[in-house]
């Protein structure tokens, strides 16, 4: 089978978009699948390109047996509304024109951004072939949750465009349950959805000792350390954990926090305006050195904004966290504080609740009984979310005779607006 994978995000950049689509694009090319993926010159999140590569019209390369085409965009930093539409609309466009060099027999486009997904719908209509759309997260709704946008009769007409393309995917594969209940509310049948979640790589990140020559070179040693490893984005209010650790008298807990994104100033401002000697900020480092930075953690902070549209997120980074046996410190309600609680794999507290996230923080570094306990989760948790089972499970989604009959959706009415 030939499958043609649309994804503006991909190794060597190392967010979770780009992991997912790698690990399981790897896992498929096994089965002896011919997988091209289009995407374009990585520069996420700093926009910038990466060492070693050109934002040049076309490129071809080969990783881990996987076809590569990247193609031109317009490149900017993860910090402004308009010129990331551009940004997407830009990749959407160039890997239209770059798809009809490629033979497949199955498209594959997968969001946040949904502009990736109208271009597989495109190049489907064109090339006479199925297109499966992958729900990573309810763009243009989450949106709204952060503000990025207040321009509300554009975002309604965004949220029309989105319940187009569910009508015309042959399958919609969504990363969390609640996704899917959120789009079968919307009139989406529940037979064409398929939840196949994030995971992580147990070959790749496994319990291993403190990196001790990395804590000393971040004069880290002796000390309690909680991390948040990701991109620094506008839902992730890392200036919130900044504001409630101002004040906190533990001094041998140290906050570290390792990458990018449109947040990241907010915090680092927020770090020097209070003087604080207990937060070390730094870059964003190469997929492979991840573990490395995850190892030397006595914890990892997963806090994202309060409101309910993130009560449908699961935060990938639960998954690689878990499976090298670190505890989370979660701060996202919903279906990832179902999963930590299950498995008892960390602490939760209330988004944005000051005084029961310090809470939790001690109790995580002063209960050693209870940080064992959770340790043992983790490893539980993290082999029931192994990525090469649900690369597997994604596969035969995609093989399924199902996707490839008529799906009657056109007489499926959908609802042309959706309230909130």
């Amino acid at each position: 089978m030939k499958l043609l994978f649309l994804t503006d995000n991909f190794p060597p950049e190392v967010n979770a978009p780009a992991t997912r689509t790698f690990e399981h694009c790897k896992e498929w090319v096994k089965k002896g699948t011919d997988v091209t993926v289009i995407t374009c010159f990585p520069n996420f999140p700093q926009g910038k390109v990466y060492t070693g590569y050109k934002n040049k019209l076309f490129q071809k390369e080969i990783i881990d047996g996987i076809k590569v085409i990247r193609v031109w965009s317009y490149i900017s930093a993860n910090d402004g509304f308009l010129k990331r539409i551009i940004d997407y609309n830009s990749y959407a466009i160039m890997a239209f024109f770059a798809s009809f060099f490629v033979k497949t027999d199955i498209i594959i486009a997968t969001s946040p951004q949904f502009f990736t997904a109208l271009s597989g719908q495109i190049v489907s209509f064109f090339k006479r072939v199925p297109w499966i759309m992958e729900v990573r997260d309810l763009w243009p709704e989450s949106i709204r949750t952060v503000g990025a946008m207040d321009e509300s009769k554009i975002l309604d007409f965004f949220e029309w465009i989105e319940l187009k393309l569910y009508r015309s995917a042959k399958k919609i594969i969504v990363v969390t349950d609640s996704f899917k209940t959120n789009l079968t509310d919307r009139g989406v049948p529940s037979e064409k959805i398929e939840v196949v979640k994030n995971g992580a790589n147990i070959d790749l990140f496994k319990p291993i000792p403190k990196d001790k020559l990395l804590l000393q070179t971040l004069n880290l040693e002796n000390k309690f350390i909680a991390g948040y490893i990701g991109t620094h984005g506008m839902a992730h209010k890392l200036d919130f954990i900044i504001e409630s650790i101002k004040d906190l008298e533990d001094k041998s807990i140290h906050l570290l926090f390792v990458g990018a994104g449109a947040g990241k100033k907010e915090a680092v401002d927020l770090a020097k305006k209070y003087q604080l000697t207990n937060v070390t900020f730094l870059p964003p480092v190469p997929k492979e050195e991840v573990s490395k930075y995850i190892s030397i953690l006595d914890c990892m902070l997963v806090p994202l904004k309060k409101a309910d549209t993130f009560k449908t997120v699961i935060p990938s980074k639960i998954f690689e966290t878990a499976a090298m046996e670190i505890p989370i410190l979660l701060g996202v309600d919903g279906e990832a504080r179902s999963i930590i609680e299950k498995y008892s794999a960390g602490l939760y507290f209330e988004p944005e609740n000051k005084e029961e996230f310090i809470s939790q923080l001690i109790k995580l570094k002063n209960d050693k009984t209870l940080y064992q306990s959770i340790q043992k989760g983790c490893n539980t948790l993290a082999l029931d979310f192994d990525r090469k089972v649900l690369a597997d499970k994604m596969y035969t989604s995609i093989i399924n005779k199902k996707t490839n009959n008529e799906h009657q959706y056109k007489t499926t009415k959908l609802p042309s607006n959706h309230s909130r």
